[in-house]
């Protein structure tokens, strides 16, 4: 069968009609296409920028430590300086491939606390509190030994306990039963604080991406078209309609037209800067690079959040944890293709724990730890001799805002992330905490025979002051922008709750931007949270 990706190669310029085009085939678009597509008689045309997602180092769980500097299928996106941090620019490494950021991340299926969403509710997100999407985290999962109560069965995206565990992680799970930590082995269920394993998004050892779980198999449908290589470069406005998109394929300029809706599904970053050069967004931004205003919306951009962190790595005085040579890479990914097992069977972030610091100002946990049984240095692209462990440790109810900004009028120049961290008062006081709190487990017992120098932050940070400056020089992004198109049910916000754009007709955003607050943990799970529950509110639309 000749598959439906590679049609249109030689499409012309000529206009093409589909009830609904979806742009962005990440975590969000995926699961649109898959769900839009279950009716036969809608018809659905699915825009990726990037490629497929055919290396296979996407789909063996540890092959993501050789993903993160391949700019083939992740954007590899920087900051602007960021005032607060020495002037840095920090790295955003964002999916550029089926499956988007879901195809490239630790497969970490956290949804947060059931508090968050409940806040969601409080700030104008009605219809969006716990007991309202809950189901859609169950009709989106198979996890067959999960508490029915808040799991599910029977849905499209594999949840999984790991295979394989670092003999390292489980020295970090008897540090926190040492320091009376709680312990749990399900940070999905009842409560979400303790410490624990990590479930994941796998299917019997390999990635269970959006792209594996839902577009896969929906590609067979007649009435799904995906096109990769698909730059959207505007939203066609027909007064104050959306009525299609402009994109850029094989160096020619295409468009489409939809016939009910465009649905926006680039996320965080992607999303904003659409709009903005469609001409929807804030007046001065747009006009500063030339772009007539179509739509003034003030908020379009703004109310960026990210959770920021900090890792404490120790050199191992045993050679055991995942700093391979290449040898020994090439064993372990013989062995998972053979039998699935072993270290290439592991996310590498095996371990880890929500925590309520003496900081928190309410009953949810406010700091979140990875665990990860090897040294981990700017984002793994800094490989440090010997073996070693590091603890990330982020604090998850940011105050600090940032905005993204336009470099041009053109989608194909990156736009300006101002992250603007630790910009409010407070932030950093409690991200000191959860440094100060992984040194506290790191010292424990349990790594006796394996603890060899703390590398960072080192014997310089015994102090406040000098802790504070360790974290200026190093803290980086955990990934999990969101924020910049809120959805609310003031004037102002860029999306109501149903998640239609104010003063737009035909067009909404489905991604992780419309978040309003931060969730307390990684953020793929609730994205794929919010794509199902769009699926209905656009199907109930009809």
């Amino acid at each position: 069968m000749i598959e439906r990706i590679e049609e249109w190669l030689h499409l012309s310029s000529m206009s093409r009609e589909h009830d609904y085009i979806i742009v962005g085939a990440g975590s969000a678009g995926c699961v649109l296409a898959s769900r839009l597509t279950e009716d036969p008689q809608v018809s659905v045309l699915l825009l990726e920028a990037g490629g497929r997602d055919r290396h296979p180092l996407i789909h063996m769980p540890a092959g993501l430590a050789r993903l993160v500097n391949n700019p083939k299928i992740n954007w590899g996106y920087y900051t602007e300086p960021e005032p607060q941090l020495l002037g840095r620019r920090l790295y955003w490494p964002r999916g550029r491939v089926l499956g988007g950021s879901s195809s490239i991340n630790a497969m970490c299926y956290v949804r947060g606390d059931a508090a968050d969403y409940d806040e969601w509710a409080a700030l104008g997100a009605t219809g969006w509190n716990f007991d309202a999407v809950l189901p859609y985290f169950k009709k989106a999962e198979h996890r067959p030994n999960g508490d029915p109560r808040f799991h599910g069965t029977g849905g499209p995206l594999h949840v999984e306990d790991l295979r394989h565990r670092n003999a390292l992680s489980e020295y970090f799970l008897q540090a926190a039963r040492e320091r009376n930590h709680l312990l749990t082995d399900d940070f999905n269920g009842a409560s979400q604080a303790g410490f624990g394993p990590y479930q994941a998004t796998l299917k019997e050892a390999r990635r269970c991406s959006t792209a594996v779980a839902y577009l896969r198999p929906a590609m067979m449908r007649p009435n799904l078209t995906v096109l990769t290589g698909a730059s959207a470069e505007r939203i066609d406005l027909e007064d104050d309609r959306a009525v299609g998109v402009e994109f850029a394929r094989h160096s020619r300029l295409h468009r489409s037209r939809a016939r009910r809706e465009v649905l926006l599904c680039g996320g965080a970053i992607n999303s904003p800067q659409l709009l903005m050069c469609s001409g929807i967004g804030p007046a001065n931004e747009l006009e500063s690079v030339g772009i007539a205003v179509a739509v003034s919306h003030p908020e379009v951009g703004r109310n960026l959040q990210d959770h920021l962190d900090y890792c404490t790595l120790y050199k191992s005085t045993r050679s055991i944890s995942y700093d391979m040579n290449l040898l020994e890479e090439g064993i372990a990914g013989l062995r998972y293709v053979l039998t699935r097992s072993g270290p290439g069977a592991s996310n590498v972030a095996e371990v880890g724990g929500f925590f309520r610091s003496q900081l928190a100002t309410d009953s949810r946990a406010d700091i979140q730890f990875h665990f990860v049984p090897a040294q981990l240095d700017d984002h793994g692209r800094n490989r440090l001799p010997g073996h070693g462990y590091t603890l990330h440790a982020c604090f998850l109810r940011p105050a600090s805002r940032g905005h993204i900004g336009l470099r041009s009028s053109m989608m194909r120049d990156t736009p300006r992330i101002h992250a603007n961290y630790l910009s409010a008062e407070g932030d950093l006081k409690r991200l000191s905490e959860g440094v100060k709190l992984s040194r506290d487990l790191l010292v424990a017992r349990a790594f006796d025979d394996v603890r060899g120098e703390e590398i960072f932050p080192g014997a310089s940070a015994r102090s406040d002051t000098g802790l504070v400056q360790a974290i200026r020089e190093k803290a980086e992004s955990i990934y999990h922008p969101v924020g910049t198109c809120r959805m609310g049910s003031d004037a102002r916000s860029v999306v109501d709750p149903t998640l239609r754009v104010r003063g737009v007709r035909s067009l909404r955003v489905v991604d992780a931007s419309v978040m309003p607050r931060l969730i307390g943990g990684n953020t793929n799970a609730p994205t794929i949270m919010i794509a199902e529950r769009a699926a209905d509110l656009i199907k109930s639309a009809t």
